[in-house]
Parts: structure tokens; C-alpha cells; sequence
């Protein structure tokens, strides 16, 4: 029997599918009133370990016990956890995009009489769980009219409605602003200080992690490797710094989180000249307005900016004009003009684009690691219209080998490995298109920080060898740690044109916000 104080005692989880023991004698106990962050690489075993506690994977299917509130938990489905007052946020929010906040909030649990919904009552509930998430919306607004920080506070308001004692968040932040995701962690901590909600976060942002949990539990591969007791000062600063938990996921310390880059840098390589493009949506409005950038071979240069600035939009445009209407401007290749306005046509000219969301633009998420890999330049296998299957097998080893793609085997669906492997499967993918530019749109966004400085070193030796890196990242940390030089892009024009070593997030911010 779990003690008084503990809300939730997982003893002895093991956890296995085909080929690869995903948790391995894990224990976990989360205090009632305490927010339990859970860390550690992709792959760790943090999201299977919730799966379990959840009754995505049912009792039956792993060994080891559960205990929540003293109560030995079966869970046999999702729902019958949710009974018990354990709910989970996926990552990928799950709401109907044209239903309303009310109606989103009560899908299953209708306020309904006789099979007749009242709305009135819908409406009524509503409002009271938006009032403890500080979500000051109309209940009858449809979720798409919602940012992605108001749709997570949607989710939270809809746990709360189905009497959540222990929440479940996993990455809750990944796609949010800063503004946005300190409002989330204070909504965590007020649900904790004045309603004694519980919370498991999982996060691969550090700095949010220390700066409100209670408790850290941190796995590496599939074992649970210490429980850190987080003490604040006066000032609610954490006892335990980002270093240490780093050291604890990786087991070692990254002295140099952004490691040092000495190739030397030749002549511009790539340029964009007076680029203009029109928002396809309203092609009287420009999304683009006269943008031209330099890159080097052997440089990475750096796009900073905040979200709607233009980053990605850019990006897309330059690679086969894949976003935008009245697309003006010149792309060049050591100083003589290039038609690429095809997808075709850039990979044929060495440009290659590593989108921002892989799940939806990166990779086939069905398909196996080798066609991934070789997707993009499929010719190169192929003779009279016939794959060299040998060579694909060939291939493929060779680049999960050169950028340590952590899978089974080359034939392991892709949509099954971690976030950091996912990543290298599409860095691997457009380095086999044997590209000269390579655009890097977010290239760590979702992974943690062991596979984030595994990245940092592969565009670190693609620079090497002499390729132009454009790289767009949302971390001005990363940004100033990465780039030689940086372009600052405020409401789509270029504001600044800053050296990386010299580079600060102030001077950054200003250029930003003085457009």
C-alpha cells in the first residue's frame, strides 16, 4: 500500500516489444500537490512509462504494479484511468478543429438529458474550468480560431472537467511561444498550490523543468537513474542547475553544448536576392518583402526571429517554391542565377531543406528507415527503371552509421524511432541527395539535448566539407552558438545582419522589436 503522502507509486514497470526492452524495472512516485518532471533522451522510455500509467498499454501487457491513491490499478483502457482521475496530454493535441471550445470540452461527457444535450449546462461547465486555466474566451468560439497556446489551455481545462487528480503533459510546450509557455507552467503551479493537482511533466526544455518542479526523475534507456529532490531559495531559484540533470541523461557532462567550428569559410556559395513573396491566402498582403542573404561555403548563417516573422516562409519559397504567391527575386550558386522553382529542380541544383515539422513534411512515417533515406534522390539506385535493392541496403547502413541512427535495423519503421533519430533520418535523406546548401528549418525542435548536440556536430562537419548551412532556430541560444553570422527577420524583411561571436539575445531581441 502506497504511503499517504504518495499520490502515484509505479513499482518494477518493465516494458518490451519486438527487438527492444523499452522499460526496464522502472519505479516512480509522484506526491500528492507536486509537479514530477520526467526526463531524459528520445528513447528513454518516458512516453511508454506514461502509455502504461495511462492504460494506453493495458495491464497485461507489461509487468509491475500501479498504485494511485492507494488503490492497485488494472487499467484495461484510457478511460477507465481517466475514472480513476489520471489524464493525459498527448504531445499532438487531440481537438476537433471545427467544434467549440464547449463542445471539444465534453466530447464523451455530455451535459445531456434523455440523449438531448443541454447547452446551457455545456456552456455554464465550460466557463468554470476556462476560469482555472485563465482561458477568458467564449465558450462558443470554434478551437481553430484559438492559438496553439490557448488550444493547450483548452486541453487542460478539459482534464480538469473530468476531475483530474494527477495530469499527464508530455512535451506541452514544444510548440508554444515563450509568452504562451510560462503561462502553462504557471497555471501548473497554481493547479498545484490551490486545487493540489498533481502533475507529471515531460519536457526536453531544461530550463523549464528547474524552474518549476518539485521532483526530477530522470531515465536512460528504459531505467529510471535517480529521483532529484528540487529545493528553492527566496528567490524560487532551483538547487539542482540544467548541468547536473544533463549529466544525469546522458551520463557525462557536455562541457560544450555548442561545440566549436574551425573549418575555414570560402567565397558565397549561395545568395538570395531582393526575394518577394505573397501570402497564398491573400496574395495582396506580402508574407516576403526584398529579403537577400549571403552564405558562405563552409558557414553557418543564422535566421532569428519570432514566429510569423517570415523564417520558415523563406525557407520554403527559395525550395522549389513550396509556399507563397508572386514569388520575385533571384536565388545564385557561386554568383550565376539558378532556376529553382521546382522541388525537382533545387534537389538537381544541391539545395536541400530540412523542414520544421518532420512528422508531416520530412518523412513517411509508414515507410522504413532505407526508403527514407533514399527517397529524395531514388535515381541514383535505380537502372532501367529497377531498384538496386543491394545497394539501397548499402546506403542506407552506411548513412545510419555515419550519423549513428540508433535502430534495429535499416527496415524498422521510421514512425517508431525516437524524435533525435527521426531527425537523422531526414538529415540523412537530403545528405544522400549530395547537396551544397542545405536549408535547416528547427533541426532540433523536440529533441533532447544528448541528440541536440549529436546535430550541432553533424552541421558542424557538413560546414567542414564545405557546404553553405542556412539554419532557423527560435533558440536564440542556439543561434548565437551555432552561427558565424546572423540575419535578423522581423514581420518579413531583414532587419540586421549581426557576427555570431559577438552576437547577444538583447541585440537580437532589439533589432527584432525595432523594425
Amino acid at each position: 500500500m502506497a504511503d499517504r503522502s504518495t499520490l502515484l507509486s509505479m513499482k518494477h514497470i518493465t516494458k518490451s516489444f519486438p527487438g527492444v526492452k523499452a522499460l526496464d524495472d522502472v519505479s516512480l512516485d509522484v506526491k500528492t500537490a507536486q509537479i514530477h518532471a520526467l526526463v531524459g533522451e528520445n528513447g528513454a522510455g518516458k512516453t511508454t512509462l506514461m502509455k502504461v500509467l495511462s492504460g494506453v498499454y493495458p495491464y497485461g501487457t507489461y509487468e509491475g504494479d500501479i498504485f494511485f491513491e492507494g488503490t492497485h490499478c488494472t487499467f484495461a483502457n484510457i478511460n477507465q484511468s481517466e475514472r480513476a482521475g489520471i489524464v493525459i496530454i498527448h504531445q499532438e493535441l487531440a481537438l476537433s478543429p471545427y467544434l467549440s471550445i464547449a463542445e471539444n470540452m465534453f466530447i464523451g461527457d455530455e451535459r445531456a438529458k434523455y440523449n438531448i444535450i443541454n447547452w446551457d449546462k455545456t456552456r455554464e461547465d465550460a466557463l468554470e474550468y476556462m476560469k482555472l486555466v485563465g482561458l477568458n474566451e467564449n465558450p462558443n468560439l470554434p478551437v481553430n480560431k484559438l492559438g496553439v497556446g490557448k488550444q493547450q489551455m483548452v486541453e487542460i481545462a478539459k482534464a480538469l472537467a473530468k476531475h483530474a487528480k494527477l495530469l499527464i503533459l508530455d512535451e506541452p510546450t514544444s510548440a508554444l511561444n515563450e509568452k504562451d509557455s510560462a503561462h502553462l507552467l504557471e497555471i501548473l503551479k497554481e493547479l498545484r498550490d490551490t486545487n493540489n493537482i498533481s502533475s507529471v511533466l515531460i519536457s526536453h526544455k531544461l530550463n523549464e523543468v528547474a524552474a518549476v518542479a518539485d521532483s526530477i526523475t530522470i531515465l536512460r534507456d528504459g531505467r529510471a537513474i535517480e529521483t532529484l529532490e528540487v529545493e528553492r531559495d527566496q528567490n524560487g531559484t532551483a538547487s539542482i542547475s540544467e548541468d547536473r540533470i544533463v549529466k544525469g541523461m546522458v551520463g557525462r557532462e557536455i562541457t560544450e553544448m555548442y561545440p566549436k567550428r574551425d573549418n575555414p569559410i570560402g567565397d558565397v556559395l549561395f545568395e538570395i536576392k531582393e526575394w518577394t513573396v505573397s501570402n497564398p491566402d491573400n496574395p495582396e498582403r506580402k508574407k516576403l518583402d526584398g529579403v537577400n542573404v549571403t552564405v558562405r561555403a563552409g558557414e553557418v548563417v543564422g535566421l532569428a526571429g519570432l514566429v510569423g516573422a517570415g523564417r520558415t516562409e523563406l525557407a520554403m519559397s527559395v525550395f522549389g517554391r513550396s509556399y507563397g504567391e508572386n514569388i520575385s527575386g533571384k536565388t545564385l550558386i557561386e554568383g550565376k542565377e539558378v532556376d529553382i522553382t521546382t522541388i525537382p529542380k533545387a534537389i538537381a541544383h544541391g539545395v536541400a531543406y530540412v523542414p520544421e515539422d518532420r512528422k508531416e513534411h520530412g518523412l513517411v512515417m509508414i515507410q522504413n528507415v532505407k526508403e527514407n533515406i533514399t527517397i529524395a534522390k531514388l535515381e541514383k539506385l535505380t537502372k532501367m527503371a529497377t531498384i538496386n535493392e543491394h545497394e539501397e541496403n548499402m546506403v542506407a547502413e552506411e548513412y545510419c552509421k555515419r550519423l549513428n541512427v540508433k535502430t534495429p535495423t535499416i527496415l524498422q519503421t521510421t514512425g517508431n524511432l525516437s524524435g533525435g533519430n527521426q531527425q537523422k533520418v531526414v538529415l540523412s535523406k537530403w545528405l544522400f541527395s549530395d547537396p551544397r546548401v542545405l536549408l535547416l528549418d528547427e533541426p532540433t525542435r523536440g529533441i533532447d539535448v544528448g541528440a541536440k548536440h549529436e546535430i550541432y556536430l553533424i552541421i558542424n562537419a557538413l560546414a567542414a566539407e564545405g557546404m553553405a548551412c542556412l539554419l532557423i532556430s527560435s533558440e536564440m541560444p542556439e543561434i548565437i552558438g551555432m552561427s558565424d553570422r546572423i540575419y535578423v527577420m522581423s514581420e518579413g524583411r531583414i532587419t540586421a545582419e549581426l557576427e555570431g561571436k559577438t552576437a547577444t539575445q538583447e541585440e537580437i531581441m532589439r533589432n527584432i522589436l525595432n523594425n
